[in-house]
Formats: structure tokens, sequence, C-alpha cells
């Protein structure tokens, strides 16, 4: 049974750190391309950072120089570390894992909540 399971989320204040984990199970974590994708109230989901199965990587412009993507595949999990963080940040950031090379197969995870405020 393929399971995504994020955890990491809370309050914080601005200016704070978060790091977010997202520990997969049931499929074959190295050829996968991981990504973090968060949703505002309101606002539709958007693609916040992702990292290919060979570790290149690709950020939303908003939060490019503040967030970094990474994987450990001997632990199954990716990670989003999250510096400098703003009220602007706060939403559901979900974990999304799409197979390679076909991209026949994709799994999200429920989300973690993130809120930045004072």
């Amino acid at each position: 049974q393929v399971q995504l399971v994020e955890s990491g989320g809370g309050l914080v204040q601005p200016g704070g750190s978060l790091r977010l984990s997202c520990v997969l199970s049931g499929f074959t974590f190295s050829s996968y391309h991981m990504s973090w994708y968060r949703q505002a109230p309101g606002k539709e989901r958007e693609l916040v950072a992702a990292i290919t199965s060979a570790h290149s990587t690709n950020y939303a412009d908003s939060v490019k120089g503040r967030f970094t993507i990474y994987r450990e595949n001997a632990k199954n999990t990716v990670y989003l570390q999250m510096n400098r963080l703003k009220p602007e940040d706060t939403a559901v950031y979900y974990c999304y894992a799409l197979s390679t090379p076909s991209g026949r197969y994709d799994y999200w995870g429920r989300g973690t909540q993130v809120t930045v405020s004072s």
C-alpha cells in the first residue's frame, strides 16, 4: 500500500524556520520525482519546490533563497527546509510523488498545516 505521510508543520513567527518531512512507503522512492505543493485558503494549489530522481531541483520564485528541498533515498524521505518564513507562506503543504520515466503513477500526501503569524 502506497503511503505519503507529511510532518513538521506548525505555528511559527515571521522570520522563523520549519522543516517539513514526507516519508514514503509502498514504492521505490529513488525512482520518483518528488515535490512540495501548498494551498492557502481561497487560493489554488501551487508548486513550491521539486526534486527529481537525479536530485535536480527547482523552486517557485516566491521561495527561492529561503526554502530548500532535498531527499534522502536511504530513508525514503523528502524534506522542505523553510527559512525566513513570511505570513504569506501560511498554507497547507502537500507532498507529491510522480513515477519516472513514464509519469504513469502519482500520489499525494494528506498535507500538513504551516501557519506564520506573530
